[in-house]
């Protein structure tokens, strides 16, 4: 693929952007517009995307709809479906929407159907979880598992920490989720401190079964085990690849689930690394509903054009806020508690997949890639950051609002309304107040306005419309990067880091067999708090 600013059309959005910055131009002016207005609201299977409130015109999305269809966004995506070689890279597919299809179209890759496998999985997730909640699958002193510990980092327990969260009113079978991804001793301290360790399965979830931190931790609950007299082979379960050092008859364990290389951490939570611990917590059923919301976003952003595509639109407008107006970061604020660990996911999502600076084929670029993700729910954050929102420094944001809350409550009113509507109240004006801003006579009153937002509205927070939002976010992550050329599926950047702390670590072991050891063989900088770290 060209690089996108080689394209007249990106040369041709650079002075709409021009234009776009010039006073009368103002978002104010803009909504003036019912036309404009009309044209700005999109909608699919219980989700509405509306953009009225960001700085663009019909032109101007008319010109990204030819960027996407020059660069063959959807084609590209398709292909991603299909189970062609799009992180080419690490020449593997892509196929994190094979683990939620229910058709029974064949998914090839390198020739072979991969859907028997994918089934295979899943029907084993389906077995085991209800043997666990019938008691037929208990710890070694015979008690039934009621806390379940989630070993793994990233990709391996962000997005199952979003979901189950969100999920978290479906939670009706009496096990608690709880999250060991830090290797940080306060982590699994304060875990251990609150479990039954009788009545605890712990979840190992790792691809490789050689990342550090998860295999420290696991050494932690092997040892905490075995200090309360428990057999760790009837307390552990993996979620790794076939043939992994976890998926060894020497490394004896209640079961394993497979994980598969075209699907990379950060779209894994509907493959065995959300399926497990999720259909224990919830339930297979519920845990398959979830599935399916997120298979019916992926037809749409399959099947839907330019004009209606829901992910494809939100990306455009992302490409058009981050490399056209100047915006280096967005915010995601959903007006709903059950949605507290949303933006934590689409940090690892978004920045991690698009965090790049070449292109799929080894050229740099020299536009940025990707937006700084950063998030929190309303109304907390109106109380925390935005002062900065709307008197700072401007940055986007995407507002979620909830039509039909989770819990019932009360019908308890203040100042004429109840607490749901508050939240709404909250929402609308905060977006309407960034876009129009407030020009009185008193400086340390003003506000600029002219600052965009969308609102992304969910019918409910079911497990179907979790699902939606789930692949919303992975079809608006993917759709961006086919833009700016960049393949999504990597993350080389990560292991720069893993690979210098091989030498600190090994000097520490070393330090720890003979005490005369003085790091010599590390640099001075870390030398000189590593020698902090061992007089302490």
């Amino acid at each position: 693929m060209p690089s996108p600013t080689s394209l007249d059309i990106w040369q041709a959005l650079k002075r709409q952007a021009e234009t776009m910055n010039q006073p009368d131009n103002h978002l104010s002016r803009l909504l003036e517009s019912r036309e404009r207005n009309e044209s700005c609201l999109l909608q699919y299977d219980g989700m509405s995307y509306d953009y009225v409130y960001q700085r663009v015109t019909p032109q101007i999305m008319a010109m990204l709809k030819s960027l996407a269809q020059e660069q063959d966004i959807c084609g590209r995506f398709k292909d991603m479906a299909d189970g062609k070689q799009v992180n080419n890279t690490e020449h593997r597919a892509a196929l994190h929407m094979a683990a939620r299809q229910f058709s029974d179209q064949a998914v090839l890759v390198d020739g072979v159907d991969a859907m028997p496998e994918i089934r295979r999985v899943r029907d084993q997730i389906r077995g085991f979880s209800q043997d666990v909640h019938a008691g037929r699958i208990v710890g070694s002193t015979g008690k039934p598992f009621r806390d379940v510990v989630i070993i793994g980092i990233g990709g391996s327990y962000l997005g199952t920490e979003f979901v189950s969260t969100a999920l978290q009113a479906y939670a009706k079978k009496g096990i608690r989720l709880h999250y060991l991804s830090n290797v940080d001793i306060h982590n699994f301290g304060e875990i251990a401190a609150i479990i039954d360790p009788e009545a605890t399965l712990w979840v190992v979830v790792s691809k490789s079964y050689t990342t550090a931190e998860t295999l420290a931790n696991e050494m932690l609950a092997r040892q905490f085990m075995f200090q309360k007299g428990l057999d760790p082979a009837k307390h552990i379960v993996a979620v790794t690849s076939k043939g992994s050092p976890g998926d060894r008859p020497e490394n004896p364990m209640l079961a394993t689930f497979h994980m598969f290389d075209f699907i990379g951490g950060r779209y894994s939570v509907t493959s065995a690394v959300g399926g497990v611990p999720l259909s224990l917590a919830l339930g297979y059923d519920i845990f398959e509903r979830f599935l399916k919301g997120a298979e019916s976003m992926d037809h749409h952003a399959l099947a839907a054009d330019e004009t209606a595509n829901i992910p494809l639109t939100a990306a455009l407008i992302s490409i058009w806020n981050n490399n056209f107006l100047g915006y280096p970061a967005q915010a995601i604020i959903p007006y709903a508690t059950p949605l507290r660990c949303l933006a934590s996911h689409v940090q690892q999502l978004n920045m991690e997949s698009n965090g790049k600076m070449v292109t799929a084929n080894g050229q740099f670029l020299d536009i940025p890639t990707g937006m700084i993700q950063f998030g929190e729910p309303g109304t907390n954050a109106q109380h925390s950051f935005f002062q900065l929102a709307h008197q700072g420094r401007p940055f986007p944001v995407e507002f979620i609002g909830i039509l039909e809350p989770q819990y019932a409550g009360l019908d308890v009113k203040t100042k004429g309304v109840t607490g749901h509507q508050e939240l709404w109240a909250n929402l609308l004006s905060q977006s309407m107040s960034l876009a129009l801003g407030s020009r009185g006579n008193d400086v340390f009153r003003y506000f600029p306005g002219n600052r965009p937002s969308s609102l992304l509205v969910l019918k409910d927070l079911s497990p179907e419309r979790v699902g939606g939002l789930l692949s919303f976010y992975e079809a608006k992550t993917i759709f961006e990067a086919f833009v700016w050329g960049i393949n999504p599926f990597d993350q080389f950047g990560v292991e720069l880091g893993k690979t210098m702390a091989t030498g600190i670590r090994e000097a520490m072991a070393q330090k720890n067999l003979d005490a005369d050891h003085n790091f010599a063989d590390v640099d001075p900088i870390s030398r000189h708090y590593l020698k902090q770290l061992y007089q302490s």
